[in-house]
């Protein structure tokens, strides 16, 4: 009688681990870090075409020490141990500091006082055929959809002086019209309800978009009267390549009758937006 030739059970369970391990290193040497890019998933669905910036700068070191004095006035008034920790300022906290950071500045006084914020995003897409900066452009257009920035319009609006003081007017061109309430710093998400908020009387110091600022820009500007006193919140939000940048910048009063200026915040965050951009961010 002939007798049938078979493996030892133990061999053949080793070669079918074997054979599943080979695949899994297969697997994973495709992928890895932050910025993996799908591949192709069919024959026409290229992978996303990475953008301009590969990363973020230190957000608090960014931001030069004398504009975030000329941002919180009077911060030296304090000592000069507590005027250090107010110009210092501190990082917000994110779990991603490759694709996200911030910092944050406060300075308060017996009359009121004053918040800047800075926020960085570094957008990366998934999607296929989507690049980083088609991505980070979307998303810019819905931040302003959000904030109810008009459309392009003619009227020119007031280019910060260079001191960032706001007290000058050259104009700067301004414009955009659709709808949505305004971002938070670091948040593209919808800002709380508020009592009804002022407009600057001024149409050139309304909410719009900024034609000298990054590949896109606009400035928001919302007056908000509460029973602790009034406050003015000011927003400019702009896009570089694939990197949207944020600059929240308000002026609290205790006084109801003094009512903090667009001119004078709008000219200091549109100041800093602008030197933030000028540093290029990190590559």
């Amino acid at each position: 009688m002939q007798r049938r030739a078979y493996a030892p059970a133990a061999a053949l369970a080793a070669a079918v681990l074997s054979a599943g391990l080979t695949a899994c290193d297969a697997g994973s040497a495709t992928t890895g870090g932050n910025d993996a890019k799908p591949g192709l998933t069919g024959a026409s669905a290229p992978a996303p075409q990475p953008g301009k910036y590969h990363s973020l700068p230190e957000p608090c070191g960014y931001v030069s020490r004398d504009t975030v004095r000329r941002m919180l006035p009077g911060a030296d008034e304090n000592g000069e141990e507590e005027a250090t920790r107010i110009l210092r300022g501190q990082a917000t906290l994110t779990y991603d500091t490759d694709r996200r950071v911030g910092c944050r500045w406060k300075l308060e006084t017996p009359t009121g006082s004053r918040h800047l914020s800075v926020d960085f995003e570094r957008v990366v897409s998934y999607q296929p055929g989507v690049s980083d900066e088609k991505r980070a452009e979307q998303l810019y257009q819905r931040m302003a959809t959000a904030a109810h920035i008009p459309a392009a319009s003619p009227s020119p609006s007031p280019t910060p002086s260079p001191s960032g003081s706001g007290n000058s007017g050259s104009p700067s061109p301004g414009a955009s019209q659709s709808p949505g309430p305004g971002p938070q710093l670091g948040d593209a998400s919808v800002a709380p309800s508020v009592p009804p908020s002022a407009p600057a009387t001024d149409p050139r110091l309304a909410p719009r978009t900024l034609d000298d600022l990054g590949d896109d820009a606009y400035v928001d500007d919302r007056l908000v009267t509460t029973g602790s006193g009034v406050h003015r919140d000011v927003t400019v939000v702009f896009r570089s390549a694939n990197v949207l940048v944020t600059v929240a910048y308000d002026q609290w009063s205790s006084d109801p009758h003094h009512v903090p200026t667009s001119q004078d915040l709008q000219g200091r965050a549109q100041a800093l937006a602008r030197e933030l951009d000028a540093g290029h961010f990190g590559n």
